[in-house]
């Protein structure tokens, strides 16, 4: 699998997306921290950590014995780049016209 297929499949699971929401509350979260949240094995939770690892959307960094993971925001950034923010645009552009539109009718 390549870049954007491994970030969507990291993003289909919704264990995965509750790790996330984890490290975006509180950076730098030990394996054992974030199992307190889950209602899975420390096997399950450190396999769902690797499919975000592998997505880059999880760093990690060692202190001492322990494997702290931080959050990666930038490939969901990537994601809004590519896929989100095109189809916002033109949103965003009709509602403005439609709001000048009321406006000046309300005033003329």
């Amino acid at each position: 699998m390549k870049g954007a297929d491994l970030l969507f499949k990291a993003l289909a699971d919704p264990s995965r997306r509750k790790l996330l929401d984890l490290l975006y509350a509180t950076d730098a979260q030990t394996l054992g921290e974030l199992c307190e949240h889950l209602d899975m094995t420390r096997q399950a939770v450190t396999q769902h950590l690797a499919v975000l690892e592998a997505a880059n959307l999880v760093a990690t960094r060692r202190r001492g014995r322990e494997k702290l993971h931080f959050l990666n925001p930038v490939p969901l950034q990537d994601i809004y780049e590519r896929w989100i923010r095109k189809f916002e645009q033109p949103r965003l552009s009709a509602l403005h016209d439609l709001k000048k539109r009321l406006e000046d009718r309300n005033n003329g």
